[in-house]
């Protein structure tokens, strides 16, 4: 839940940088790419963009503590991720 809150607080900070430099009116990029990167963190770390082979080598590699830790930090660059671009989508059709 502190993910998800600090994700919220990351997409207040990016709409106040935007309010500050460009206007409420590009808010929407500036919030949207704040959680594209932390969703593209996700999907890197979850090894969802390796091809197949390269995922069984990697299970088979890694102890299960491994495999844990690296659920748990894409379950959290998710979790801040998702406010960001849940608060983009909202901006954009609001302002357009």
């Amino acid at each position: 839940m502190k993910y998800f809150l600090f994700g919220i607080g990351l997409s207040l900070i990016g709409i106040l940088i935007s309010i500050i430099f460009w206007g409420i009116d590009k808010a929407y990029l500036v919030t949207g790419s704040i959680g594209f990167i932390f969703i593209g963190i996700s999907m890197v770390m979850s090894g969802s963009i390796a091809s197949g082979d390269r995922m069984r080598a990697n299970f088979a590699t890694e102890s299960a503590e491994d495999r844990k830790e690296r659920n748990r930090l894409t379950s959290n660059s998710l979790l801040i991720g998702l406010p960001s671009v849940l608060t983009a989508v909202l901006l954009y059709y609001l302002t357009t």
